[in-house]
C-alpha cells in the first residue's frame, strides 16, 4: 500500500510543483520534474505487487484526484477571504489551478504511465523475468519520452517560446532518466511478481 500512497503523492506533488518554471543550468525546466519521475519507479513497483489490473486502476485513480485537487483549490480560491486575511492575492497566484497545466498534466499521466504499463507486461511475459531492473529501464525509457512530450506541448506551446518549450522537453526527458537510475533499487523491495 506504501507503493499506492507514494505514487498518489507524488503525481499530486508533481501537478502543483510544475507550475513554476525553473532554470537548470542552460535548461528550462518545470519543478514538479523533480518528483514526477518516481512515479514510473513506484508504477512498475504497484505491477510488480498488485498486478496490471490494479496499476491500470491506480493511474486513473491518481488523474481523477488529482482533477478534484485542482476543482477544490478553484473553489478554495472563489470563496470570500475573511476581511482579516491579507494573503487572498498570493494564494490565488500560487495555488489557483492553471487549467491548460492541469490538463496537459493528467492526459500526459495517463497516456505515459499506461505505456509504461503495457511495456512493463511485455518485458516481464516475453523477455524476462529475471534482472527486474531491465524492466524498469525497459518501460520507463518508453514512457518518460512520451510523457515529455504531451505534457510539455499541451501546457507550455504557443504560451512559451518554441526553444524553451523544446528545452523544457529536453530536461525533463535528461532529469526523469537520471531519476530512473536512482529509483531502480526501489524495484526490489517486495518479492511478489503478481500475473502480468
Amino acid at each position: 500500500m506504501l507503493s499506492i500512497s507514494g505514487y498518489i503523492a507524488a503525481q499530486i506533488l508533481a501537478d502543483i510543483l510544475s507550475l513554476k518554471i525553473a532554470l537548470l543550468g542552460s535548461f528550462s525546466i518545470d519543478a514538479g520534474t523533480f518528483i514526477y519521475p518516481f512515479t514510473f519507479t513506484l508504477r512498475d513497483l504497484i505491477h510488480k505487487t498488485w498486478g496490471k489490473k490494479m496499476t491500470r486502476y491506480v493511474i486513473i485513480t491518481a488523474a481523477v484526484i488529482n482533477i478534484i485537487m485542482a476543482l477544490l483549490l478553484q473553489f478554495t480560491i472563489w470563496l470570500q477571504p475573511d476581511p482579516t486575511w491579507p494573503l487572498q492575492k498570493e494564494f490565488a497566484a500560487i495555488l489557483g489551478p492553471v487549467w491548460r497545466i492541469v490538463f496537459a498534466s493528467i492526459v500526459a499521466e495517463i497516456v505515459s504511465e499506461l505505456i509504461d504499463t503495457e511495456a512493463y507486461s511485455y518485458w516481464v511475459s516475453k523477455v524476462t523475468k529475471k534482472h527486474e531492473w531491465s524492466r524498469v529501464v525497459f518501460s520507463n525509457s518508453l514512457a518518460i519520452p512520451v510523457d515529455s512530450m504531451i505534457f510539455c506541448f499541451i501546457a507550455f506551446y504557443g504560451i512559451l517560446p518554441t526553444a524553451v518549450v523544446w528545452s523544457i522537453v529536453f530536461s525533463n526527458i535528461i532529469v526523469k532518466g537520471l531519476v530512473t537510475l536512482i529509483s531502480i533499487p526501489l524495484i526490489y523491495v517486495t518479492k511478489s511478481d503478481k500475473k502480468m
